[in-house]
């Protein structure tokens, strides 16, 4: 799995926006400016974080981005998905894939399917404030989660 540069620049803005934006929109221009991003490029994230309700737009003077919820109801899981889709390590495992006709038979399809869990387990875990607040030693104290099932 490689996050693309739309998924790692989502995460960027919604961090910027959960540090700045408590009780307000935060221009587009500005998020630009201090992630060092195109604002165009930026615009055709934020249409996508829109339309999956993370974030909503305002228009307008005094307009701009806010979250839709608190920083810690995000996991980090759920804003990579809506960017890149799927984060399955194999395209068998991918969400409405078709069922491979080798399934039946392939000896690496359970570690795949282990290795799927793991990393939507590790990045439901992390919540965007874990991210703000740079405290994901926290977010780790207890790995009970991270056990596999057999």
């Amino acid at each position: 799995m490689m996050v693309s540069t739309r998924g790692r620049y989502a995460l960027r803005v919604m961090i910027d926006i959960a540090e700045h934006g408590e009780n307000s929109s935060i221009p587009l221009k500005d998020i630009a400016i201090r992630q060092d991003i195109s604002q165009k490029y930026l615009e055709s994230i934020m249409t996508v974080l829109s339309k999956k309700e993370l974030v909503q737009g305002i228009h307008g003077k005094g307009g701009g981005y806010s979250l839709t919820r608190k920083p810690s109801e995000y996991s980090i899981g759920e804003i990579l998905r809506s960017t890149e889709g799927s984060l399955a390590p194999v395209a068998c495992l991918e969400c409405g894939a078709s069922t491979c006709d080798r399934a039946v038979e392939c000896k690496t399809l359970p570690m795949w399917g282990k290795l799927d869990y793991l990393i939507s387990q590790y990045l439901d875990h992390i919540k965007l404030d874990d991210l703000v607040k740079n405290s994901l030693d926290e977010a780790f104290k207890n790995l009970d989660w991270l056990k596999l099932k057999s």
